[in-house]
């Protein structure tokens, strides 16, 4: 999509609203996803009116399927320095509940309904 140069010491983020718009951004691993929000929600695109909001603290980054809390850096996620990552960006009140999909796939993990570890099969 996009050929600009990206700096070695730096993270480009094209963030992807759920309308399929987006828009990149320069910056440091230092930065956290609070930081971006709030850099996004001052820089706010023009082409995005539609979909802008009222405060920087309802937006949310999604990586990789998962809700990043608002003190997570980019450098502790090991994203590549110099290249192009790909998060969405989304307006939401409150993270969901940490025991959603998590906690369904810690209970697969040998607590399940049908057997213990002492089940023998004859």
């Amino acid at each position: 999509m996009s050929n600009r140069h990206i700096p070695a010491d730096k993270i480009n983020l094209r963030l992807i609203l759920v309308s399929g718009k987006t828009k990149e951004y320069l910056f440091s691993p230092s930065d956290s996803a609070g930081d971006i929000a709030q850099h996004v929600f001052d820089h706010w695109p023009e082409d995005w009116r539609q979909e802008a909001v009222a405060k920087a603290e309802i937006l949310r980054l999604i990586y990789q399927g998962r809700f990043l809390h608002s003190n997570v850096t980019l450098g502790a996620l090991g994203l590549p320095f110099g290249k192009t990552t790909v998060m969405h960006l989304v307006p939401r009140e409150n993270l969901p509940e940490p025991n959603s999909q998590d906690q369904r796939q810690k209970s697969k993990g040998g607590n399940g309904s049908c057997c213990s570890t002492s089940c023998s099969i004859l």
